[in-house]
């Protein structure tokens, strides 16, 4: 009976979807264990070999899990709102829902055809109603909190509001704005409504504020750090800026703490943890205050270094920072005002990573020294963020190589506080070797007894404090764009109110186009049916805004990250439309005890996802504090990129093997254009890149135009992409699954090669061959022998196997399990063993990797069941355990023959044996040897 790969693949995911046979359940005597990819992107181009990666490795586990005897929760869904299908939208009107609905067909599509075990009936998707509904929901949750530093968790803002009714303020550790004024309770009585809620949006922990951000006018909305690469927009290439807006924020940087310190008790790659932790940048310093000469303005920073505060020769301020307008001088102004409008076309990212261009403005005002009181000259420079600490430093050049390098630009001075150090070439930053000199009470201190002296003498005249600063800061949450979700927010007087949890979902309504209104305003802007009515609780027309009754509704939607945040959460009881998941269902479950997903969301989703979880805990929510126990960062698999050389001239496109010496421009050519040898099909290419229809091609002498390779990432734009949809058709799922694994170290990148998946498939047929007497009715003489007890080599090529696979798979080393089932298979043929004992757990062993073939040899072995339910083979040490040892037989040294002798024997027994044998008989000739040395296990020598 053939292999048809097909057929049999088709079969079996029918069953798998007919029979729903992996729907996991919520109340099990079982042990539950949750496996968790991150869903996908839902994109126009479909997957490519690189995307099922991870997916299948998740979906080794899962599989091996559930043969183990667990409950296994393996969803899947789709990450569906995002900046592409609106882009898609704005350039053919067609709406985003209509584009993503198609594109997770595809999918769907795609992932089916791969032998996935999802529990599709869980399936969620971020841009359904259903699903943002919960989304909104917990947005209102995180509104109406604040953090108590004091309890030092996320509490209910009505608690807060009863201290402020009871004392005021002035006793409230919070996590909260900087600028609040200390106010008692009568007062707090007297504030108006509006006075109240401005009061109480400066302590929630999500509110409103004019924040610096990413503008990309072209796409008419604001991008996070991680959409912008080498300051334009990822997607399209766009300018971007840094300018002010009225933002929503999450206050994040109240879990600073908390989020490092979580990193300790959770299985995450290092690589990420370190991420995280740079990325929340905990330092211990002070904050010092530095008066502004002839202003009320003071300048407050953060210096990791007050022990060098006598070698401040000048302060740098942010471009961005409010003071720059207030203190700068008429005859500095125009150049101060163009370098913000410069510096305004810089990314953060770029201007943090620049560490070589130097350039800055002198604002012509001046800082007083807290103890010197000497005049210290005020620039501004965009390697200060304003978003980072106060958005000003204290510029010590002898100690800060970046302060130096501004400061010989500029002629500024650079006064040396470090004892025995030579500044005439670079800064000197090294703590652990510091004496501090020419700094008055600190001199002749080392760095540790320096900074805390100089603490002290900041907080006794009043200009400073000890202080741990984050990196971290507040997330913006605001997008100007259409295809996200709605915020559940309407606007009375302007502050924000929430709309009760039984009215939402606030839906997603129509608009006539996707682009940012003729004013500005969000997309949003442009939908005629969007305010919200209090009476009818319900979206009513804009026409109707009496701001009375009726009032306008948050025209910015909710940021990509807002439905990634808990989507893990909801998959635990997704069709709950009374709670975001029920008691039971989140206390069985509890968290993910397995993630894989890409590295590249090491600061954006996984960090924001820990965020909220952590508030969720706090509001007693979710019975844990970090959602994934065990995280694994898949590599990426690579493609092999086709190249064609043009010419200086732009009209000639050059071979290969003829471009040396050439002046050439190298030009991505699509990879399914080239066969096995490197050529190019070149009436092919001029059909897909019609500008090089009457190009000529120069060639090799043999007639063929070679293109050149390169190994890069696998990409649409690189046009090295390969389709699964291809290699299933050709090999198989099973076989692209195998060889996936096979291609190296679930962690680390490696290139595609489509011609090395030949090997899995091979391997499969020769898998199914070993089955032949239970495919073959005719096989009658070898099917007698089934059932008969296996060899003992059988027996220990199975168990070898059973206990290498299991390991393999508890290590996450399943290219090793590869070839270990290459090498069984080789030897269960030759070993001709056909028996149902060896065979059967075979089958069982192989299904995690390649299912679809294991389930059709299950059924041929007689079974009615799915084999993925099927116990997990038991290893068991005695069938590899060696009973004989082959020992080789020396004689004066010297090794003459070997014996098959049973490990049981003792050193006597070994040395009668071997002494009777006609062998040694024959070497002796007659004679009596001097000594006879036996090793156990090892060797017998016979001396004389």
């Amino acid at each position: 009976m053939q292999y048809n790969f097909n057929e049999i693949e088709a079969k079996w995911q029918k069953y798998w979807a007919e029979n729903q046979t992996f729907k996991a359940e919520n109340n099990s005597e079982k042990e539950k264990f949750y496996v968790l990819d991150m869903f996908p992107y839902p994109s126009g181009a479909g997957l490519h070999v690189g995307h099922p990666l991870g997916y299948i490795a998740s979906d080794i586990y899962a599989r091996y899990k559930r043969n183990k005897g667990f409950n296994v929760l393996h969803p899947q869904g789709y990450d569906s709102f995002g900046l592409p299908a609106e882009q898609y939208a704005i350039q053919t009107g067609q709406h985003p829902a209509i584009t993503t609905a198609a594109n997770i067909k595809t999918y769907r599509r795609q992932l089916d055809q791969l032998g996935f075990s999802f529990d599709w009936s869980r399936e969620v998707r971020t841009s359904s109603p259903e699903y943002y509904k919960w989304t909104q929901w917990i947005f209102i949750q995180i509104f109406n909190s604040w953090y108590n530093t004091d309890t030092d968790k996320a509490e209910d803002i009505d608690t807060l509001i009863s201290v402020f009714e009871a004392e005021g303020n002035a006793n409230v550790n919070a996590i909260c704005d900087d600028d609040i004024a200390i106010f008692s309770a009568e007062d707090w009585s007297n504030f108006s409504v509006v006075e109240k809620q401005e009061i109480l949006l400066k302590y929630r922990l999500t509110y409103l504020a004019d924040t610096e951000v990413n503008w990309c006018p072209a796409l008419g909305t604001v991008l996070a750090n991680d959409e912008i690469v080498n300051g334009v927009s990822e997607r399209g290439g766009h300018p971007v800026v840094r300018k002010k807006m009225t933002q929503w924020s999450m206050r994040i940087s109240a879990y600073a703490q908390r989020l490092l310190d979580g990193l300790d008790k959770i299985d995450w790659p290092q690589p990420l943890k370190d991420s995280q932790t740079n990325w929340i940048g905990r330092s211990q310093g002070a904050s010092a205050i530095f008066n502004v000469k002839d202003h009320d303005e003071k300048i407050e920073v953060f210096t990791t270094r007050p022990d060098t505060i006598f070698g401040v020769s000048f302060m740098t301020l942010a471009p961005e920072h409010e003071l720059v307008g207030k203190i700068t001088t008429a005859e500095q102004k125009a150049e101060v005002e163009a370098y913000i409008e410069a510096t305004a076309k810089r990314s953060e990212r770029d201007r943090m990573a620049d560490v070589k261009t130097i350039s800055g403005a002198f604002t012509g005002a001046y800082a007083e020294h807290p103890f010197t009181k000497e005049p210290i000259p005020i620039w501004i420079g965009d390697y200060v963020l304003a978003g980072y600490g106060t958005g000003a430093v204290m510029s010590v050049p002898c100690g800060d190589q970046r302060d130096y390098d501004f400061a010989k630009h500029f002629n500024i001075d650079i006064p040396n506080v470090f004892e025995g150090v030579d500044i005439s070439e670079e800064a000197f930053a090294d703590k652990e070797k510091t004496v501090i000199a020419n700094s008055d009470f600190l001199n002749g201190l080392p760095y540790k007894k320096a900074m805390k002296l100089a603490i002290y003498e900041l907080e006794k005249i009043g200009h400073g404090e000890g202080k741990i600063n984050y990196r971290l800061r507040d997330a913006v949450f605001s997008r100007q764009r259409y295809w996200g979700e709605p915020f559940p927010v309407y606007y009375v007087d302007g502050m924000p109110q929430m709309i009760a949890k039984e009215h939402l979902p606030i839906e997603l309504p129509e608009v006539e186009k996707y682009l940012p209104t003729e004013t500005g305003e969000p997309p949003l802007g442009n939908a005629e049916v969007w305010a919200w009515d209090t009476v009818a609780n319900k979206v009513v027309n804009n026409s109707e805004i009496n701001n009375t009754t009726v009032f306008p509704l948050e025209l910015n939607t909710m940021p990509g990250w807002a439905g990634s945040s808990q989507y893990f959460n909801r998959y635990m009881d997704p069709d709950n439309s009374e709670e975001i998941f029920s008691k039971d269902a989140i206390n069985y479950w509890q968290d993910v005890d397995l993630y894989i997903g890409g590295s590249e969301h090491a600061t954006g989703h996984l960090l924001y996802s820990r965020f909220w979880q952590k508030f969720m805990f706090d509001k007693g929510l979710v019975p844990k504090d970090e959602f994934a126990k065990k995280l694994i960062n898949q590599g990426m698999i690579t493609g092999t990129s086709a190249f064609v050389y043009r010419d200086e001239d732009g009209k000639t496109l050059i071979s290969k093997g003829l471009i040396e010496g050439r002046n050439v421009t190298p030009i991505h050519a699509d990879v399914s254009l080239v066969n096995a040898s490197d050529e190019l099909d070149i009436e092919g290419f001029k059909k897909w890149r019609d500008e090089f229809a009457d190009a000529e091609f120069i060639t090799e002498e043999d007639g063929a135009f070679k293109v050149g390779r390169e190994v890069e990432k696998m990409s649409k734009s690189k046009y090295n992409v390969v389709n699964p949809d291809a290699i299933c058709e050709e090999y198989g799922a099973d076989s692209l699954r195998l060889y996936e694994m096979f291609l190296g170290p679930l962690e680390q990148s490696k290139p595609w090669n489509t011609a090395g998946i030949t090997g899995a498939h091979g391997f499969l047929k020769k898998l199914w061959k070993l089955y032949t007497p239970f495919l073959d009715e005719t096989a009658i003489a070898e099917r007698s022998r089934c059932e008969e007890e296996p060899s003992k080599e059988s027996w220990k090529t199975l168990h070898k196997t059973i206990k290498k696979v299991e390991e393999d798979i508890e290590n996450f080393s399943f290219n090793t399990s590869v070839s270990t089932f290459m090498i069984c298979v080789n030897e269960l043929s030759a070993q001709k063993c056909v028996s149902r004992k060896v065979l059967e757990p075979l089958a069982i062993l192989v299904s995690p990797y390649a299912p679809h073939i294991a389930e059709e040899l299950w059924s041929k072995l007689g079974h009615s069941d799915s084999i993925a339910t099927a116990p997990f083979p038991k290893f068991e040490e005695k069938y590899i355990k060696e009973s004989d040892k082959e020992y080789p037989i020396s004689f004066n040294g010297k090794m003459k023959f070997t014996m098959q002798l049973s490990l049981d024997l003792n050193k006597d027994e070994i040395e009668a044996a071997v002494m009777s044998h006609e062998k040694t008989q024959q070497q002796l000739a007659g004679r009596t040897p001097k000594k006879v040395i036996v090793v156990p296990g090892k060797i017998v020598n016979i001396v004389g």
